[in-house]
């Protein structure tokens, strides 16, 4: 008689967050499951702003055990931390906690003597990606561990060096506010020019004279923004608004890399009209987002609001900035016109891109309860996870096939929507809903959906009924997005149709299609 080979038989596929077995208590009380020290790790960091307190944790506490976290993995399994930390910085779009990870697993590794596997010089160098980044990683080093830098810390930012300093960069990013100007970064990590960029060796040496001898240092010739920059600033501040409103203006801010913040500075008077509509063609898509509210103060023209609006709402600009979509929610929330409504809806679309369509009925359920809405997204946002989590469950809702949406807290409710409406629209019906049961939740409205979706922090209180998990069968998937990253979850993840995923970005949802079509989802950064 076959035991296995039947017509029953079914993959059982599995992902890579992974529960230990250990039982542990949530902050609120309710029956924990440990994570293993990897699965901890990646939820706490793709939901980690440095310093960042949360409603349950101190930024030091959280701190601690990420970093601790990263000097444990970095020598016990430095193929898996190494992976994580590039992706960190480069798909996840985590610049801090990823810098901050880099110099963690240089340190721990020296310390142990660990050879094999990626090096500290290659871990250091793939999460520098933007000019101002080596900088932050040597003021971090410094910070915590002396000025005493280990050679696989210099080589790393001498790589990155290589790749990202340009002329553009040095207006932008080496200004007498930083700890670590370009000339300081050179002088420390001794790096070469890159060969392939002849002109490098020139900027070099002229950021070397810019920090050490101002007074005399002259821009090369090889690299013209330099030039056109220094010649904007020599220009008598009375004449610098006619520049504006010339003719041409605009292009010649651009040769001259001025960005709007420099632009400012410059006038020594308002951004008016004149100066944004002058500066907006050489911004950045996400610098407009974030001004939508300065251009309408200042009177923009429907014209060129129209030139913004196309930008903004573009797909491959979208792609391009790699920014969650809660920072379109933001624009949106602190936008006075209504002309901005609709491109921050097709860019907040196109930020959501990957989020499946999935086939039959889910339930899906959003956290809104107190700690949620307690714990910001970063110290610059007024924005909650709260709002990350109302965000991705509508999103997930309007593309399945057919959905309930429920948002829960001490209690819970239906959120009502139509198929096509407006995802900003749909966020305006959801509430503050206080403590957090959640198995309640799954249990009122559960009715034989062929799936369950919760986004929340997993901090849910006691309950005499179990888990949230354990009131759906065990042969219906339960996937859980963790936005905060604290040490026990609220069911169990890595068994069959239990499965855990984190972060910030839509990237996880990839995962649903697999494992619903039998396949075992990997970390992120595993092809």
């Amino acid at each position: 008689m076959a035991r296995f080979n039947t017509r029953a038989a079914t993959a059982r596929p599995t992902s890579r967050v992974t529960s230990t077995g250990r039982v542990l208590r949530t902050y609120e009380g309710g029956r924990g499951h440990e994570r293993d020290a990897r699965s901890e790790l990646f939820l706490l960091a793709v939901s980690h702003f440095v310093s960042e307190q949360t409603f349950y944790e101190t930024g030091t506490d959280r701190d601690d055990r990420f970093t601790g976290l990263v000097r444990e993995l970095a020598v016990t399994d430095p193929e898996w931390t190494a992976g994580l930390l590039g992706w960190l910085r480069g798909e996840g779009n985590l610049r801090t906690a990823s810098v901050v990870g880099a110099a963690e697993y240089v340190k721990a590794r020296l310390e142990a003597g660990a050879t094999g596997g990626p090096t500290g010089r290659q871990v250091i160098a793939s999460v520098l990606r933007r000019p101002d980044e080596p900088g932050e990683l040597l003021a971090y080093w410094t910070f915590r561990y002396g000025r005493s830098i280990p050679k696989p810390v210099k080589r790393g930012i001498a790589d990155a060096v290589r790749r990202l300093y340009t002329g553009k960069a040095l207006l932008k990013y080496d200004t007498p506010s930083k700890g670590y100007r370009f000339g300081d970064i050179l002088n420390l990590v001794h790096a070469a020019p890159d060969p392939d960029k002849p002109w490098q060796g020139e900027l070099f040496r002229y950021a070397l004279d810019r920090r050490f001898h101002p007074d005399t240092a002259e821009p090369p010739a090889s690299v013209p923004v330099l030039g056109a920059h220094r010649e904007l600033m020599a220009l008598p501040v009375a004449e610098r608004r006619a520049v504006v409103t010339a003719p041409g203006g605009a292009e010649r801010l651009a040769a001259a890399g001025m960005t709007w913040e420099a632009l400012a500075g410059w006038l020594q008077g308002p951004m008016d009209r004149a100066a944004w509509e002058a500066v907006i063609p050489s911004m950045g898509a996400m610098a407009l987002v974030r001004n939508l509210r300065n251009f309408d103060e200042a009177g923009v023209s429907d014209e060129v609001a129209a030139q913004v609006a196309a930008r903004i709402s573009d797909p491959d600009e979208v792609r391009r900035s790699r920014q969650f979509p809660f920072r379109y929610l933001a624009a949106y929330q602190h936008a006075p016109s209504l002309r901005w409504s609709y491109p921050l809806e097709q860019a907040l679309g196109h930020s959501l891109a990957n989020v499946p369509a999935l086939p039959g009925r889910t339930l899906v359920l959003v956290d809104r309860s107190g700690s949620m809405f307690y714990s910001r997204m970063s110290d610059r946002s007024e924005l909650t996870r709260a709002d990350a989590a109302a965000v991705f469950g509508t999103a997930i809702a309007l593309r399945a096939e057919q959905a309930d949406l429920v948002e829960f807290g001490t209690g819970s409710r239906p959120v009502r929507f139509r198929k096509g409406e407006s995802v900003l629209k749909i966020l305006d019906r959801f509430g503050d809903l206080g403590g957090t049961d959640t198995t309640e939740a799954v249990r009122r409205y559960y009715r034989k959906h062929d799936r369950v979706l919760i986004v929340t922090d997993e901090q849910y209180s006691y309950s005499r009924h179990g888990d949230p998990t354990s009131q759906v069968p065990s042969d219906v998937p339960v996937y859980t997005w963790n936005l905060a990253g604290h040490r026990a979850g609220h069911g169990p993840s890595g068994t069959a149709n239990r499965h855990t995923f984190g972060g910030l970005s839509d990237a996880a949802f990839r995962m649903v299609p697999l494992l619903e079509a039998g396949r075992d989802a990997d970390w992120p950064w595993v092809a």
